[in-house]
């Protein structure tokens, strides 16, 4: 099985390829309802951990999930972690084994992709441009040829990881600020003038924190679980969402 969560669709895109290569089914971790999340494995199945870095750290959504993570059986099965990243993903790894362990598994390989761009929620911050986007795109699909061989071939010990220069600083120090201070639903709002109460912000946010739908302006329900991924921003036809004024006149992303 392939456990998952994705906002903007680089990790979707990645699981499905991984499902399609390895024959598992896909988990979206949204759709799991807390008393569903005890699994029964087959035997030779193989555990697959995919998502998006969030400040250096795997998204709160996954960790949460993880802690509630249930398997009948977990002997001789492969367990393997696939993140996505726009740059690098410091100790992101380091920390999801951590969490991994307090239930009982170990990973066996990690991997991580680098994709285009989405988080746009700082000053300095935007999606890349036309062409970094395309050569990450194309890169990421040879990468992931090469991955989906490994982990088809149950390889142990290999860790294809980007922690880039100051992996602790960016982990620890930024990814704790980033968790505590970053992470909020308040500075989202909408344009008025630019919003045709489409629905398609409260359709695609992963955690329902957006009151809305067709004919209805959004809403941010602030039920403490938004994990500032942007989807809802992204996914904006008319660029009607913002954050505060961390995003005007900034670029929209997803993967497509």
């Amino acid at each position: 099985m392939i456990i998952y969560f994705s906002g903007t669709g680089n990790t979707r895109w990645a699981a499905e390829k991984l499902s399609m290569a390895t024959e598992e089914k896909l988990i979206y971790i949204p759709d799991v309802k807390d008393d569903e999340c005890e699994f029964t494995l087959a035997e030779g199945e193989r555990i697959g951990f995919c998502f998006p870095v969030h400040g250096w750290r795997p998204p709160l959504l996954v960790r949460k999930f993880i802690k509630k993570l249930k398997f009948a059986n977990t002997d001789k099965h492969y367990c393997y972690a696939l993140c996505t990243a726009g740059d690098n993903i410091g100790e992101t790894i380091d920390i999801l084994q951590k969490d991994l362990s307090e239930i009982g598994l170990h990973l066996d390989s990690a991997f991580s992709l680098i994709m285009p761009e989405s988080y746009v929620g700082l000053p300095f911050m935007d999606v890349d441009k036309p062409g970094k986007e395309a050569a990450k795109k194309e890169k990421a699909a040879k990468d992931l040829k090469e991955f989906e061989k490994s982990i088809i071939n149950r390889e142990k010990g290999l860790f294809e990881l980007t922690k880039g220069n100051w992996p602790k600083i960016n982990s620890r120090i930024l990814g704790e600020y980033f968790e505590t201070h970053l992470i909020t639903d308040k500075p989202f709002h909408v344009v008025s003038e630019r919003c045709v109460k489409c629905g398609i912000c409260a359709d695609v946010c992963p955690v329902k924190d957006i009151k809305g739908g067709l004919g209805y302006e959004p809403e941010w329900i602030h039920n403490g679980e938004c994990l500032t991924c942007f989807t809802c921003y992204h996914h904006c036809p008319h660029h009607a969402i913002e954050f505060g004024n961390r995003t005007k006149n900034k670029g929209q992303y997803w993967f497509k």
